[in-house]
């Protein structure tokens, strides 16, 4: 196992090097100001058969959870997700991960996944167009990881002396703290990786090796330096190797990055009255390109739980896009039955990539709006809620996408997030400017919630007994109508008269 701890200070708080204390099995210091990213990367044999059996049968999988609460992002981990689970998976061919993905993900992160197999749950994304895409994926909203927790301390942390244990423990329950945690396998590396991110607050810091002799602890405070490339980003600081280093490294490096910040926010809610029709508003400060002398665009990529869709056909229309403050349409998931009620749909959902216009000034100058119409299906009749079903959709992720000049190359660094739903559709030279979500009416959730009508059990039984008595009264009355027109005219008199009037001819 390698363990590498990263902690990540604006440049007004970095520390002085000499108040680190490094053992040869940790390192601490006291009190400092940091976001951190933790990333354990495990080998096959260190971990439990039944998660092993999964990734064998897995060409690629990643495993995305977001918070649902607005958490500052720093340099250089500033790419976003909508809150929730994600899962981005390519199967191996002629595998039968179909039987145990699903079931894993139930153990591990909440046994109300309504994950029934790859199949039928998870939707494939265009793997055509750019390679570096998985090929399916899954969306579940998740609020917090109290399951994946309890999965760790009892199939990870279980094993080895009583201290490294306890070290184990506290590392895991700490993720009840994280804004994300990503799991990523490949074939290619063979390797399974965790990483999780923390925002920035003051703590203090002691970490342990949790296998000294057998695994790898690098721990790393860094400060954000300027960088000298505008396609690039830069850090500074001291490294060390725990058990390797007996006092910690300066050192300064720069990298390439796909991913930039922006100071640029945005906010998303439903326009009322919502309807069954509801229309998603998108406001945003200070929409102005971040790279004057690049080509860039503004993008935002929704992920739709199955109740609530985006019509394809209404968003191609030019005019009507217009007139909502929007240019184009990228991505829509294929196929989405726009009339099958929720419960009769069996895949996650569907994901929408859409291309903002140049966006219109509204009551103040500095603030800008878009309109994204979206559609309900109809929900599962319920009981004793009035007729009413709050349903809730991720805040959405709201970027600038610009062209790299024609030289730029970005490997992967250190720090790079990919397999992010919306990365895989654009191509390989293209900068990611990232706008900061900002909590709405809905306290401290990025979430966009609206009350949905549904069908009042307790109310649709005077309905139906209601329309049983007006259709069986409909019915007497019928009966009645021809009883008194059999009994002025008796049965067969029409005919007896037809041949009177015959006879007087």
């Amino acid at each position: 196992m390698r363990q590498r701890i990263t902690y990540l200070q604006e440049p007004q708080d970095a520390i002085d090097p000499s108040t680190l204390k490094v053992t040869k099995n940790s390192i601490s210091t006291k009190s400092i100001t940091a976001a951190k990213e933790e990333k354990l990367t495990f080998s096959l044999e260190e971990l439990p058969q039944e998660l092993v059996k999964v990734l064998e049968d897995s060409h690629e999988l990643h495993i995305r959870w977001v918070s649902e609460t607005s958490y500052g992002a720093i340099v250089p981990l500033v790419s976003r997700l909508s809150p929730g689970l994600h899962v981005f998976y390519t199967p191996q061919r002629n595998s039968n991960t179909s039987e145990l993905l699903c079931p894993m993900l139930k153990k591990a992160f909440s046994k109300l996944l309504d994950c029934k197999s790859p199949e039928d749950s998870f939707t494939a994304l265009p793997v055509e167009r750019f390679s570096h895409s998985a090929a399916l994926q899954y969306y579940a909203p998740l609020p917090s990881l109290p399951q994946l927790v309890m999965y760790v301390l009892e199939n990870v942390c279980d094993t080895g002396p009583t201290s490294h244990r306890v070290e184990c423990e506290a590392r895991a329950v700490g993720l009840i703290s994280a804004s994300y945690v990503d799991l990523n396998y490949d074939t290619i590396s063979h390797a399974f990786t965790l990483t999780a991110f923390f925002p920035p607050q003051a703590q203090n810091m002691s970490l342990t090796n949790l296998s000294p002799g057998s695994s790898r602890l690098e721990v790393g405070i860094l400060s954000i330096e300027k960088p000298l490339e505008v396609e690039e980003l830069s850090l500074g600081g001291f490294l060390t190797v725990v058990g390797e280093d007996h006092k910690p490294s300066p050192t300064l490096f720069s990298f390439p990055s796909r991913h930039h910040p922006t100071s640029q926010f945005f906010t998303s809610s439903f326009k009322l009255p919502t309807g069954l029709h509801p229309t998603l508003q998108l406001n945003i400060t200070d929409a102005v390109p971040p790279m004057a002398d690049r080509s860039c665009s503004l993008h935002a990529h929704l992920t739709l739980p199955k109740q609530i869709f985006a019509d394809k056909y209404q968003l191609f229309d030019p005019l009507f896009m217009s007139s909502k403050g929007l240019k184009k349409v990228h991505y829509i998931t294929s196929p989405v039955d726009l009339e099958a009620p929720e419960y009769a749909v069996d895949s996650w959902g569907s994901s929408l990539l859409v291309e903002l216009a140049p966006l219109t000034t509204t009551f103040s100058s500095s603030l800008s709006m878009a309109e994204i119409p979206l559609h309900l299906r109809y929900l599962r009749p319920n009981e004793k809620k009035g007729g009413q079903e709050k349903t809730e959709i991720p805040y959405p992720v709201l970027f600038w996408a610009c062209t790299a000049d024609e030289g730029s190359k970005f490997p992967i660094n250190p720090f790079d997030r990919v397999n992010l739903g919306y990365d895989g559709l654009f191509g390989p030279r293209t900068i990611f400017w990232h706008l900061n979500p900002e909590v709405g009416g809905n306290g401290e959730r990025l979430v966009s919630g609206l009350s949905v009508p549904v069908l009042d059990l307790d109310g649709s039984r005077w309905v139906e007994s209601g329309t049983a008595w007006v259709v069986g009264l409909g019915f007497l009355w019928v009966l009645w109508c021809l009883w008194g027109v059999w009994r002025r005219s008796g049965f067969g008199s029409g005919r007896v008269e037809v041949g009177k009037e015959k006879k007087r001819q």
